[in-house]
């Protein structure tokens, strides 16, 4: 196994008089609690709640009067309503015998956790949170919820489907493999669960939307709070919505758990993935993970430290597929082997690629859609009420409410912009999570919320500019449209999966947003406004593909 644990692993000597350093006492004392291999996070959660502290509390803690052995199971012994100890084997700190004696003096449930250390809660969140609801359960006589059962050969055939809600791409696709699925398994019944703003995409397909969807928590809001200006570290959000992540696996728990499905779909439903290879006796039916990109990578300003934590999530997740193989009946890689980044995990860790193929279908990319032919734009282009002398510059973010500043930077070039390019019909559209009354205004310029099908734009336009969100990029080079893009800042997928799949096709202008003031993208706009380009082509039955691989499981 992989060493998972950071280079600093205890206290040191950091003055003449041989007194330890408090913070790295902390970060001594906070490793002996998650003794777990790969706990990164609640490490670094832990040492930061300790560092909190003030220099009174550790005083009094110091003098604090200690109780001993004796007078702590006296006081145990006059507990008289029912216990619950929750105890790791491979606890650091107390032995595992005295959770047993615990038990034992207050006449209560002991449960061990094998291979667990002393925060079992902080670690292993799904287990701890299952022990504590079957005990409250048991201990107040809660009767069990009433629901129908029916016998399982008068069962319809019927799927949950977990669409990601970062971005909308994810959901235009998936809709389109659901509907291939349908073509080949009529008689199967599709649920969603899903938030805002996939729903929205959803709504729209008429597809039915499970009334657990209403108690997920918000990944959205949450990735937006994590932008600064054209900025997300992607890693970095993605580990700070541990809890997010928690809490929504337990509404798919209860749903599957009382759903009696046949198949689970999950186009990146990392918690699902994640906590079913934690929990893999959770598992209730055949499971499909499917993905656009593979292996979690740093940024070059990251350093040694985020070298470190994306190796070691790589190669947890690469462990736990491993070890439990049947978690994913089928992983699909939804793209070709080519897409795939030529790096490695990390130290140590196989190739990105070798381990793809080895372990993923691939289904070629799936669009949602046919583009047009190039004697069907003009009909498409009267269609959605373009003239034939404008100019079309759609711009547009992506469903999230990330990519403001971008918006509002096009927005700023566009009097300069319609200057360069007389004919210049500007569309900006800010999704659904940004209020377009909030964005700057200009005579002439268009600005929309939410447009249905939006990809019909993108497809006929003379340019877009676009944050560099793999579904709106692979749509304009499936439609082969000029297009310029520009990166978040440290947001790994973009600037390293997505820009490499990107130059592969030949495709698209990379723009960096910290050097492109309003003018310079005033002057990138009439450069490449109406240009002819030639991509690499792109596959249009990616749908199809997915679904005939889905289809073998029901």
């Amino acid at each position: 196994m992989r060493n998972s644990t950071p280079p600093r692993v205890g206290p040191k000597k950091t003055s003449t008089t041989g007194c330890l350093d408090y913070p790295d006492y902390v970060d001594f004392f906070i490793r002996q609690i998650f003794s777990e291999p790969h706990s990164t996070k609640p490490i670094e959660d832990a040492v930061g709640w300790a560092l909190e502290t003030d220099a009174e509390v550790l005083i009094a803690t110091e003098l604090a009067e200690l109780v001993d052995g004796e007078e702590a199971l006296a006081a145990y012994r006059k507990i008289d309503c029912p216990v619950l100890v929750i105890h790791g084997a491979d606890d650091h700190l107390i032995p595992q015998a005295a959770g047993a004696k615990l038990a034992e003096v207050t006449g209560g449930e002991l449960v061990t956790i094998d291979g667990g250390g002393h925060l079992v809660p902080g670690r292993d969140p799904v287990k701890a949170n299952l022990l504590i609801k079957g005990f409250v359960d048991r201990v107040t006589g809660a009767p069990p919820p009433s629901h129908l059962w029916t016998r399982g050969l008068a069962r319809r055939k019927r799927a949950l489907y977990i669409s990601s809600p970062i971005g909308l791409g994810h959901a235009r696709r998936d809709v389109a493999i659901a509907e291939e699925l349908r073509e080949l398994r009529p008689d199967l019944e599709i649920d969603w669960l899903a938030q805002h703003p996939v729903t929205r995409v959803l709504e729209d397909a008429g597809e039915r939307i499970h009334p657990a969807s209403g108690h997920l928590a918000s990944e959205s809001s949450h990735i937006e709070s994590e932008q600064g200006e054209h900025d997300l570290n992607c890693f970095q959000a993605l580990r700070r919505m541990d809890e997010i992540i928690l809490a929504n696996f337990m509404v798919f728990q209860e749903a599957v758990d009382e759903g009696l499905y046949d198949l689970v779909i999950g186009d990146e439903a990392w918690d699902i993935d994640y906590y079913w290879h934690e929990n893999p006796e959770l598992k209730r039916c055949p499971n499909v993970w499917m993905t656009d990109f593979v292996g979690y990578l740093p940024m070059e300003d990251g350093f040694d430290d985020e070298a470190f934590l994306t190796a070691d999530y790589n190669a947890e997740m690469i462990e736990h597929v491993a070890r439990f193989p049947g978690v994913r009946d089928q992983a699909i890689f939804v793209g070709n082997p080519e897409d795939i980044v030529p790096d490695s995990f990390g130290p140590d860790l196989p190739l990105i690629r070798d381990w793809t193929e080895d372990n993923f279908t691939f289904s070629g990319y799936v669009t949602g859609f046919t583009p047009p032919d190039p004697e069907a734009v003009a009909a498409m282009r009267s269609d959605l009420g373009y003239e034939d002398d404008d100019q079309v510059c759609v711009v547009t973010i992506g469903g999230s409410g990330v990519g403001r500043d971008l918006l509002g930077r096009v927005i700023a070039a566009y009097p300069e912009a319609k200057r360069k390019v007389p004919g210049l019909r500007m569309v900006v559209v800010a999704g659904p999570r940004i209020d377009p009354d909030s964005l700057p205004s200009h005579e002439g310029l268009e600005v929309h919320g939410y447009v249905d099908r939006l990809y019909r734009h993108l497809s006929v336009c003379d340019l877009a500019v676009v944050q560099a969100g793999l579904t709106t990029t692979m749509e304009l080079t499936a439609a082969n449209r000029p297009f310029l893009y520009f990166p978040l800042r440290h947001h790994f997928e973009q600037n390293l999966h997505v820009r490499h799949r990107i130059e592969r096709y030949g495709a698209g202008i990379h723009m960096d947003y910290a050097a492109s003031a309003p003018d310079a993208i005033a002057e990138a706009i009439s450069s490449a406004i109406g240009t002819e380009v030639h991509y690499r082509q792109v596959e249009t039955d990616g749908a199809a593909r997915a679904a005939s691989i889905i289809a073998q499981l029901v």
